[in-house]
């Protein structure tokens, strides 16, 4: 068993290449405040007994690519980025029961795919709550976790673990602006200008818009996640003015790229 456990598994991201790793108590979802407060049956410890702590690993999807969205672009770097999630929490997880701790991964996505999110639009365990808890960002009008290094353009995944490690803080400033693009941008209008968590008020719409882009090749939609102006990687990309995605007069070079990506796919 080695002696810093936080430390050997922050290397082990390293050698990966994980941008993000958080790291939270399981008593974060037992004593969270109201606005973010779980349901019991969806917590770590009910999930799994043993967990004391829940490691989160977030991976970004690249800007560019989804700008195209809703395409085959983007729906084939969606897969790629939970394909490697699920790989690198089980890698992660495989590294603690080595070393002694009984762990597990979480997969990625707690359902069964975009048509049973039209019975139950929800999954058995949010990775975004344990991002929340695990101080990798603050949440924002799209319902979203919101990062400081990729806004919510980010994908994440947890392992539950019996080690007792230190937590990382729970961020406290709000990365949301509130400039409501993602309200005014959705195509399936599920979101309002309420304040989290009552701001997506039409779970059914968006899966149901889902399920329609799943039909034709393209899904999953990501506008909201798109036009959101949160997140240092849109200065990498030279994005820092969202009125690029409702003025193609004078940004007709990106609109001819997106144009001509979206052509492609069973639409």
């Amino acid at each position: 068993m080695i002696g810093n456990l936080k430390d050997a598994l922050m290397k082990k991201c390293r050698e990966m290449e994980i941008p993000l790793l958080g790291f939270a108590s399981v008593e974060r979802w037992e004593d969270s405040p109201s606005a973010v407060k779980i349901p019991e049956e969806f917590r770590p410890r009910s999930l799994f007994p043993e967990a004391r702590s829940v490691i989160v690993i977030g991976l970004p999807i690249h800007l560019p690519v989804l700008e195209t969205s809703p395409s085959i672009w983007y729906r084939e770097l969606y897969i790629t980025v939970n394909l490697l999630l699920d790989q690198y929490t089980y890698r992660l997880a495989t590294f603690l029961n080595g070393q002694g701790y009984s762990s597990v991964p979480i997969p990625r996505d707690g359902y069964a795919g975009i048509e049973s999110l039209l019975k139950n639009p929800i999954a058995f365990f949010s990775h975004r709550h344990a991002a929340y808890f695990a101080g990798l960002g603050s949440f924002g009008v799209n319902n979203m976790l919101l990062t400081p290094q990729y806004g919510p353009r980010v994908r994440f995944g947890s392992i539950f673990t019996e080690a007792d490690i230190t937590p990382d803080p729970v961020r406290t400033e709000q990365l949301c602006t509130r400039c409501l693009h993602c309200v005014e941008f959705c195509p399936s209008h599920a979101l309002d200008e309420g304040e989290y968590p009552a701001t997506l008020t039409n779970k059914q719409a968006c899966a149901q818009y889902s399920a329609e882009l799943n039909r034709k090749g393209i899904s999953p939609c990501g506008i909201c996640i798109k036009v959101c102006p949160a997140g240092e990687d849109r200065i990498h990309h030279h994005r820092e003015d969202t009125s690029l995605y409702r003025d193609r007069t004078n940004h007709e070079s990106y609109h001819r790229a997106w144009d001509h990506v979206r052509k492609y796919g069973n639409r």
